[in-house]
């Protein structure tokens, strides 16, 4: 899709209500639903953290979705797929200034270069103890990413043509830290799986762009 017809069409999604936990929950663990509503209650105690889904014209002018692969490391979210973003802290202004400044040092896109234009449902993930604010963002320039070494190791550059196919939908088998062989709901993109908190939220990304592309 042609990044500027996208800008054109995208631009509508900040008029729309937010599709919310009924399309994250699409992307859920079945097995982990009752969790996730029992630690809601505990989100009180949860640290915060803010993370960007940026849209932006690659060097063919063509619309694309930027995610990150994390380095693997001691830790839940080792090599897993995600947005850039991280934990909010103290001289951030707000969770959107977390998830801009965050977007800035994991790669290399500046702050002054993102517009964000919509606030998502914010999700609960019990096994950081995180309370996820994501948010949509695009740029009108190409980035020159820039990877940060300790925490990046791959970029996964989706084109919008692609993340919006229902083929990307798949089931595959995980073993995670409450279960074994659990087969879970995932994305296909770019190759990569991607499952989890992350998948939830591209749920209901997809399905705001499917009211407006």
């Amino acid at each position: 899709m042609e990044f500027k017809k996208f800008k054109e069409s995208v631009s509508k999604v900040k008029n729309l209500e937010l599709p919310g936990e009924k399309f994250q929950y699409k992307m859920a663990p079945i097995e982990r639903l009752q969790e996730l509503k029992r630690k809601a209650l505990e989100m009180n105690i949860a640290k915060k953290a803010g993370v960007l889904a940026l849209f932006y014209p690659d060097y063919q002018e063509q619309a694309k979705l930027i995610l990150i692969l994390r380095k693997t490391y001691t830790g839940v979210h080792s090599a897993q797929v995600g947005f850039p973003g991280g934990k909010f802290e103290i001289l951030d202004t707000s969770l959107e200034d977390t998830a801009l400044r965050e977007t800035q040092e994991e790669i290399g896109v500046p702050k002054k270069d993102i517009t964000i234009f919509k606030k998502l449902t914010q999700m609960y993930v019990p096994p950081s103890n995180f309370i996820v604010q994501p948010f949509l963002g695009i740029t009108e320039k190409t980035p020159n990413f820039i990877l940060q070494e300790t925490e990046v190791e791959a970029l996964i550059e989706v084109a919008i043509s692609h993340f919006m196919e229902d083929s990307i939908l798949i089931s595959k088998k995980i073993t995670t830290s409450y279960a074994t062989d659990l087969d879970v709901p995932a994305y296909l993109l770019n190759n990569h799986v991607v499952w989890g908190a992350t998948a939830m939220m591209l749920s209901e990304i997809r399905q705001l762009l499917k009211q407006v592309l």
